[in-house]
């Protein structure tokens, strides 16, 4: 048996401060399971990207596809249950198609990158559980805020109202796996007890015996 089938993917997307990593680290503090995190901080295309998005646009992009691919890649070889922040393809089907639609990729830029991307896709295992953490646009505005980073708060309005309208037309026409939604401005799953319990028991009924072999820290 490959590693790839031995191993069992966990991928969480969502929005922007949908609330992905804290889920993230309640599954990886709950299960013994591997992580991978979003490669923000070694973007160096990012900072240049949200002060002139036309211009850093397809170079930010293409940083985070690779890297993203690089990261799958990683994960497959890794035994046991592995959770993902944020999947290779919202990178593409969310993040630079919306960049495309309002045309801070041109149509030659972004067909080297939908080209990349679809050779990707060829390459890769889908994961085996997609958690989409989903989120009002007015919960994922007070987040940025409370976090604080500097280049996401003057992030546009109208820029989050588009990808939260491609991550619903996406969900919706996923069908690579299993699928679970969880509504985060309704569970609290990093501090109420009834809501992680509430998360475990719905993540458990679908990955029941990897998570099992992966077994509880607790």
């Amino acid at each position: 048996m490959s590693r790839v089938t031995q191993r069992k993917f966990i991928a969480v997307a969502g929005n922007i401060g949908s609330g992905k990593s804290s889920l993230v680290e309640f599954l990886t503090g709950t299960y013994h399971v591997a992580s991978f995190y979003e490669p923000n901080d070694e973007n160096p295309y990012l900072a240049d990207f949200y002060h002139d998005m036309k211009r850093w646009a397809f170079h930010s992009q293409m940083f985070f596809l690779s890297n993203k691919f690089r990261i799958h890649m990683q994960a497959d070889r890794i035994p046991g249950v592995v959770v993902q922040d944020r999947t290779i393809f919202e990178d593409a089907e969310i993040f630079a198609t919306a960049l495309h639609q309002m045309r801070k990729i041109d149509k030659r830029d972004w067909q080297t990158y939908w080209e990349f991307y679809q050779t990707i896709l060829s390459a890769i295992q889908p994961p085996d559980l997609l958690i989409y953490v989903r989120a009002p646009i007015r919960t994922i505005r007070r987040r940025i805020r409370m976090r604080g980073r500097a280049m996401e708060q003057d992030i546009p309005l109208s820029y989050l109202k588009r990808l939260e309208r491609l991550y619903e037309q996406w969900v919706e026409s996923y069908s690579l796996s299993e699928v679970l939604v969880l509504e985060s401005d309704k569970l609290n799953y990093v501090a109420d007890l009834v809501d992680r319990q509430d998360v475990r028991e719905r993540v458990e009924a679908l990955l029941p015996r990897a998570l099992k072999r992966a077994g509880s820290i607790y």
